[in-house]
């Protein structure tokens, strides 16, 4: 029915807002993940929690190529008419996910002792953040599968089953929050259990949602989906993706390793003020993903018209989203700080960088809509390219900023690796309209 319908703001909306509404749990679970440990009054756990959630999330998200690259590949397969292939790269992305986190779960004690390598966090930290680890990496293959499951949802423009997905997923990990840490008293350990029986349960639900591939049995024409033409496309988007994901994880990993050498309060206080930034982040998902979505569609039907008609009203929306939320963050962050923390001194800290939240939201959203524009169009080497930019630039502005001004250069470098990010996108984005048959 959407093959050929009209790109209009409704139909944005249609596609933008389950992801907006379903990302809106992901934040508030790290508010309560945040927020339950630091009902100990100690900024150790919150560090730890913090630490912990990073490292995976940097591991898990160097395999977000699964996300994007089968929603753009199974978007212009769509809009080709191509229902064969649209089943067989969901195989094809299912088959790397669980290779993925298999070697995750081998490699673990490597992977998390270099990441402590890397941080001078205090031994309290590292010791609670180590026994966080240990228990959620063991469901790396199923969170890892999230990723393809939702790519494949969102090109479909099935955005209300991600929405359910999210809201089973993330529930249950509230709930067994509270239960663990603040009914059972398991503290650090019974977030990470929580986490890990949401993650099992939301990959069943999103396999669940995707039956319909399953229907088709191309899913399981082992020639088709071992073509080494198809298999070498996305191999080489994979990669250039992986590229830039594992810059741009670098960029926000390096931000938490050197924030903790101010000490475990500033350590804290900034995991509390990373949150305003994932709030950002999964409200601008929506418009991202409807940007994929259209766009995907659009080239895959040779249709220039309507890949700038895709990309000009997904940009209007994801600013008007990012003002909203600036405004927001001004009026009510102090609020929200007090929420999330209780220690008197993480709360006074976060307050005296809670401006640099105000104006993330504004100076970053251009670079996460052309993200969902040059997913859309499967373009992963400009993506790859134009993200090696931007990491120098952060790199450089870290080497100028932090030394003369401490948390304070820390925070601005991270704000001018999102400007970065946004100009050299923009300027690639002519070529890929001219790209268009």
């Amino acid at each position: 029915m959407t093959q050929q319908a009209e790109i209009t703001h409704r139909r944005v909306l249609k596609i933008a807002v389950p992801i907006v509404l379903s990302n809106a749990t992901v934040p508030i679970l790290g508010a309560v993940d945040v927020g339950v440990v630091g009902q100990m009054g100690e900024a150790a756990p919150i560090g730890a929690v913090g630490m912990g959630a990073i490292i995976l999330t940097t591991l898990y998200w160097f395999f977000g190529f699964l996300r994007m690259g089968t929603a753009g590949l199974v978007g212009q397969a769509n809009g080709k008419g191509d229902s064969a292939e649209v089943s067989a790269i969901l195989t094809r992305s299912l088959m790397i996910a669980g290779a993925a986190g298999v070697g995750l779960i081998v490699l673990q004690a490597l992977l998390f002792r270099g990441a402590f390598a890397l941080s001078p966090a205090s031994e309290e930290v590292e010791t609670l953040a180590a026994s966080y680890l240990r228990i959620r990496i063991w469901t790396a293959p199923f969170a890892i599968a999230v990723y393809a499951l939702t790519g494949w949802l969102v090109a479909m423009e099935r955005t209300s089953g991600v929405f359910w997905i999210q809201l089973v997923m993330n529930g249950i990990n509230i709930v067994l929050d509270l239960w663990f840490v603040l009914g059972l008293g398991w503290g650090v350990q019974g977030v990470a259990f929580a986490t890990v029986i949401a993650e099992f349960t939301g990959a069943v639900f999103a396999l669940w949602y995707c039956r319909d591939a399953f229907d088709n049995v191309e899913w399981r024409n082992w020639l088709r989906v071992f073509d080494r033409e198809k298999v070498t496309r996305m191999m080489v988007l994979n990669l250039d993706i992986l590229i830039r994901s594992a810059m741009l994880m670098a960029i926000f990993t390096s931000f938490v390793f050197i924030g903790a050498r101010f000490g475990d309060v500033t350590l804290a206080a900034n995991e509390v003020l990373t949150q305003f930034l994932h709030i950002t982040a999964y409200a601008m998902d929506g418009f991202a993903f409807a940007a994929e979505a259209l766009i995907a569609r659009a080239i895959g039907q040779s249709n220039r018209a309507r890949v700038r008609k895709a990309a000009r009203y997904c940009m209007f929306w994801g600013g008007v989203t990012c003002v909203f939320l600036a405004l927001g963050f001004a009026l009510g962050g102090g609020y929200l700080i007090d929420v999330m923390a209780k220690s008197a001194d993480v709360q006074d800290v976060a307050r005296q960088y809670l401006w640099w939240m105000v104006l993330a939201p504004v100076a970053g959203f251009v670079a996460w809509m052309f993200d969902g524009i040059f997913i859309g169009a499967t373009r992963g080497r400009d993506m790859r390219n134009m993200m090696a930019v931007s990491f120098v630039i952060y790199i450089v502005a870290v080497l100028a900023l932090v030394p003369a001004f401490g948390n304070d250069g820390l925070w601005a470098a991270l704000i001018i690796s999102f400007v970065a990010r946004g100009i050299t996108l923009g300027l690639k984005y002519p070529g890929l309209e001219r790209s268009v048959a």
